[in-house]
């Protein structure tokens, strides 16, 4: 039995880089298919998170009086309240639909990075890949 000298990369489990000999550490010798769509795959996947920080959703409450503002991100960009529903009287009405509102945001944004990242992946049922959401 030949003994393996510790090169790089070698005998590390498997690589979806673009290796030689075995078609980049993947069975059965697939070069390039399988694992240069991985990786294609895995680049636009990391685009398009970086690109959800910079898209917005609006979401509106109580007709309207509470205005929210969040990213891709599910960072709270702004809070718009009308001073018409400011009644020192109700403070939980108030309280009431600023949660509401941050809420269907938080919903909001999350259905467009799974818009987005569907839009990548399409059909397909990887475990682990909606974590990546």
């Amino acid at each position: 039995m030949a003994k393996r000298k510790g090169g790089k990369g070698k005998g590390k489990g498997f690589s979806f880089g673009g290796g030689g000999g075995g078609g980049g550490g993947l069975p059965g010798g697939m070069k390039g298919g399988l694992a240069g769509q991985l990786q294609a795959m895995q680049q636009q996947m990391m685009e398009t998170q970086e690109t959800l920080g910079d898209e917005t959703v609006e979401v509106t409450a109580g007709g309207g009086v509470i205005k929210i503002v969040m990213t891709g991100h599910q960072k709270l960009e702004s809070i718009t309240i009308d001073p018409e529903v400011v009644d020192p009287e109700d403070v939980e009405m108030l309280q009431d639909l600023i949660m509401a509102a941050v809420n269907e945001a938080v919903e909001k944004s999350q259905g467009l990075a799974s818009e987005k990242m569907e839009g990548i992946t399409g059909d397909l049922n990887i475990p682990g890949l909606s974590g990546l959401l």
